[in-house]
C-alpha cells in the first residue's frame, strides 16, 4: 500500500537561495548590501568568500536563507553543489559588463538543479550599464526576463546606492510562495553539509543546511565519512542554538573529523546507529597516471576547510603535465604540522599551504631539515606558483648527435 505523507506534519519553512554568476560581478557586495540593509545574520558579514558561507536575512518577519557561492572556475564543484542545496537561484549580472563564461555556467547550474530564477542586474548605478544590451546576451543564453515577454523575473540592482534590494527581496519570498516549500519539523533532523574545517581549538567544525526535521544540542549525528555528538550548535553570530529548524543554517561542533562538503547528514537515536551510518573507504588522493620517465614535482597540500581541498586538488590537476606531472604525496585539512614537514623530507615533496598556517615546531623542524614551506590566501596565485615550479622543474631534453 502507498504510504501518504500526512499534510499537517508539514509546515512553510523559509527559501534558501543560492547567489550564482561571474566573479567580480558584485554577489558578495549585494550580500553585504542586504547585511547593512535589513540585518542578515552572519560570521562572515565582510569581504569576499572563498568557500560556502550561509547567512539569514530577515525581511518583512519572514526569513530568508542565502548560500554565496565563489565565481572562479575553481570553484565550479563548490558552486554547483550550491546550487543543488537552494530552491530559488539569484543570477547576479554586472549590467556593465554583461554576460560572461562563468554567467553561462551558472545559466547551466540552475538549469540542472531546475531552480525558478530571478536576475540581478547589479552595478545598474555605472554610467556603463547598458540593461537592453545584456538582456539580449541573457536571452541567447535561455533565459528570457519578464520584460522581453519572458518568465523570468529582473531586478535592477546596486550595491553600493542599495537600490532594488528590497524588491529583490520582495520577488524571493514570492517565489517562495509560488513553490510552497514545506518541511517535516518533528522527524529527525537531515540536511546537507555546506562546509566544514578542523578548529584548532574546538575540533572538527561543520557548517551544516536542515532540510527536514529539528537539529538540537547532544544529538547523535553521522554523514557516511564522519560521525559524533553535537556538543555545540551555533548561528552565524556565534550564539549558541537551542533548536536548529528546516531551511536554517548553524556550525556544529562534535563530528570525529570533519565530514565531507555536500555530503547528507543525518540525526540518529543512538551513537552506534550513527557510527553504523558510516562508509568505510580508503582514503585515496586524486592523480594522474604518470607516464614513464616524466620529472614529477611532489607537493603536500594543507588547506583551511575541505571545500578549498577538493576544489585546489581539482584545480591543480587541470594544469598541463605532459612535460612535469603533478603529484601529491599527502592533502588533508589543518595546519602545518611536523609529521609533515617529516613527510615532506622522507619524500623530497614540498609543503603548500593555503589559508592556514605552520605550528612553531613545523617552521623550526623545516628550517632546520631545509623543507619549503609556502603558504597562499588567494587561490590563484597558488596555482600559478604550483605552475612556475612545475615548469622550473622541466629537465632539459637531451639531444642526440650521431
Amino acid at each position: 500500500m502507498t504510504q501518504i505523507k500526512n499534510e499537517t506534519t508539514l509546515a512553510v519553512r523559509p527559501p534558501v537561495v543560492v547567489i550564482l554568476g561571474h566573479v567580480d560581478h558584485g554577489k558578495s557586495s549585494l550580500l553585504e548590501a542586504i547585511y547593512e540593509s535589513f540585518k542578515i545574520v552572519a560570521k562572515e558579514s565582510g569581504g569576499i568568500t572563498q568557500h560556502i558561507g550561509a547567512y539569514v536575512a530577515e525581511f518583512e518577519g519572514k526569513p530568508i536563507t542565502f548560500i554565496d557561492t565563489p565565481g572562479h572556475e575553481a570553484f565550479s564543484a563548490v558552486r554547483s553543489r550550491g546550487a543543488k542545496v537552494a530552491d530559488i537561484a539569484v543570477l547576479v549580472v554586472a549590467a556593465d559588463e554583461g554576460v560572461k563564461s562563468q554567467t553561462k555556467e551558472a545559466i547551466e547550474e540552475a538549469k540542472k538543479a531546475e531552480l525558478p530564477m530571478v536576475v540581478a542586474f547589479n552595478k545598474i548605478d555605472k554610467p556603463e550599464a547598458n540593461l537592453e544590451r545584456v538582456k539580449q546576451q541573457l536571452s541567447e543564453e535561455g533565459v528570457i526576463v519578464e520584460s522581453y515577454g519572458g518568465r523570468v523575473p529582473e531586478v535592477a540592482t546596486s550595491a553600493v546606492s542599495k537600490q532594488g534590494i528590497q524588491e529583490l527581496l520582495e520577488t524571493i519570498l514570492l517565489i517562495a510562495e509560488l513553490e510552497e516549500l514545506k518541511a517535516n519539523e518533528t522527524t529527525l533532523a537531515k540536511g546537507i553539509v555546506i562546509e566544514s574545517y578542523l578548529d584548532s581549538k574546538r575540533g572538527a567544525a561543520a557548517t551544516l543546511l536542515v532540510k527536514e526535521g529539528t537539529l538540537t544540542p547532544g544529538s547523535f549525528i553521522g554523514t557516511r565519512s564522519s560521525f559524533g555528538k553535537t556538543r555545540i550548535v551555533e548561528d552565524f553570530t556565534g550564539q549558541a542554538m537551542e533548536k536548529v529548524l528546516p531551511s536554517f543554517p548553524c556550525l556544529v561542533i562534535g563530528f570525529e573529523n570533519p565530514p565531507q562538503v555536500g555530503e547528507e547528514f543525518e540525526v540518529f537515536l543512538s551513537e552506534e546507529k550513527a557510527r553504523a551510518f558510516l562508509t568505510p573507504t580508503n582514503v585515496v588522493l586524486p592523480q594522474l597516471k604518470i607516464a614513464e620517465g616524466l620529472p614529477t614535482l611532489d607537493i603536500i597540500l594543507k588547506v583551511d576547510v575541505v571545500g578549498s581541498l577538493e576544489v585546489l586538488e581539482q584545480a591543480l590537476l587541470a594544469i598541463p603535465q605532459e612535460k612535469v606531472a603533478l603529484r601529491f604525496v599527502d592533502a588533508g585539512v589543518g595546519e602545518i604540522t611536523e609529521t609533515d614537514v617529516k613527510t615532506a623530507v622522507g619524500t623530497k615533496a614540498r609543503i603548500i599551504g593555503f589559508r592556514t598556517k605552520a605550528q612553531a615546531s613545523a617552521t623550526v623542524l623545516a628550517e632546520r631539515e631545509k623543507v619549503r614551506i609556502e603558504i597562499f590566501d588567494v587561490i590563484y596565485e597558488l596555482i600559478k606558483r604550483v605552475r612556475t615550479l612545475m615548469e622550473k622543474n622541466i629537465e632539459p631534453e637531451s639531444i642526440k648527435t650521431e
